[in-house]
């Protein structure tokens, strides 16, 4: 490959003045020397070129991040390099319950996958999870033990403070440790590390995802929840969940509130990942979750109670409030055996669990596939 002149184009192309819809590219090297070589010629021209757009890279997924409005350039290198538009990602929860709400102590949720029967044994403790989302509230009474100084992407300079609500509500579920006057989550000895890829309107690129997912490899989370999804592949965003897979990394991630029977969205579709759908009170699938053979594991996901931007609580449903539950009860299960690897924790979360009711308009020779994760049971099946 002819980096000058595939570099010098690139540049070029970033000088230009930016079209009301510029697009933004992921550039994936097939081979580690190339990806090093191509960063380190781009940093030099970083210092003769004073106007040059902003360029971000993944060193894990080998992919660099620029916005290049056109494609075309790059075509040349076509066999050397996979590129890939960055495609906008949503957040996984429904906006029909919404609304405030007060904290209730232990959460129905919390209770359902039989998480205070655990507490005994274990409270999650220091086991640290990278919940990639819109940030957290730092100064909300239910989280002050709880969180770890994470990372914002969108703007480094500042802690990843939560101008959503999303990311604060999957902390609470997760780790919330307010016994007095708010609530408890799953575990609620564990150490959140927000990673801050959304905005306040709950957007993010797949850039955002692949970066927060490399910040949280290198520093060595345990656990990568992702309650979030898109309907489309990304070869860079599969290419970086493997890697943290390798590395040791559980991924809990979402599978959409689609009510699809045979499809999920991704990253949940990937294997690498423990997919997580929804269920109601009664342990029936939520109307709005997707289902089926892709989705590993149900917990609770509608009407969840949990914390919000200043210091408030909210009610939400999704998928994203089911993968929430999953990611406490592995923390659990990994404070007490941590010697366990990504793929026998995922065989015990699909083992460890209760049956599913069917809906009461479900036929009688319908069979509910899949169970709710239930904290006790994994415990017991990881032998403890």
């Amino acid at each position: 490959m002819d980096y000058t002149g595939f570099l010098h184009q690139l540049v070029e192309e970033m000088q230009r003045p930016e079209p009301e819809q510029a697009g933004r590219y992921l550039i994936r090297f097939t081979k580690p020397g190339q990806y090093e070589a191509c960063l380190l010629e781009l940093s030099r021209m970083r210092n003769e070129h004073t106007h040059l757009g902003m360029v971000r890279s993944s060193r894990l997924a080998r992919t660099i991040i620029a916005p290049v409005h056109c494609p075309e350039v790059l075509k040349h290198y076509s066999d050397e390099i996979i590129v890939e538009e960055d495609t906008q990602i949503s957040l996984h929860a429904t906006a029909l319950h919404n609304k405030p709400a007060t904290a209730q102590g232990v959460p129905w949720g919390v209770k359902q996958i039989r998480a205070p029967k655990v507490w005994s044994v274990s409270t999650g403790h220091r086991i640290k999870i990278g919940v990639i989302d819109t940030g957290a509230d730092y100064h909300h009474p239910d989280l002050r033990y709880s969180l770890a100084r994470g990372i914002n992407l969108l703007n480094r300079s500042l802690l990843p403070h939560d101008d959503n609500g999303h990311g604060t509500h999957i902390a609470g579920t997760i780790a919330a440790a307010n016994s007095t006057e708010g609530m408890i989550g799953v575990a609620p000895r564990s150490l959140i590390y927000p990673v801050k890829a959304f905005d306040h309107n709950g957007s993010a690129y797949v850039s955002d995802i692949v970066l927060g997912i490399d910040w949280c490899v290198r520093n060595r989370v345990d656990i990568i929840n992702m309650s979030f999804g898109m309907k489309t592949r990304s070869k860079a965003l599969l290419d970086v969940v493997n890697r943290a897979h390798q590395a040791g990394i559980v991924i809990v991630a979402s599978s959409g509130n689609d009510g699809k029977r045979r499809s999920i969205d991704y990253p949940a579709r990937y294997p690498q990942t423990i997919s997580v759908g929804a269920t109601d009170k009664n342990r029936r699938i939520a109307s709005f979750s997707n289902r089926g053979a892709y989705v590993d594991v149900y917990a609770p996901g509608d009407k969840i109670i949990s914390s919000w931007v200043q210091g408030k609580h909210h009610e939400m449903s999704g998928t994203s409030m089911a993968t929430s539950h999953v990611s406490g009860a592995i923390a659990l299960l990994l404070a007490k055996h941590p010697g366990l690897s990504p793929s026998e924790i995922k065989t015990l979360v699909k083992r460890a669990t209760v049956p599913l009711r069917a809906r009461k308009s479900t036929t009688a020779k319908s069979k509910v596939r899949g169970g709710e994760i239930d904290a006790l049971r994994l415990m017991q099946e990881g032998g403890g």
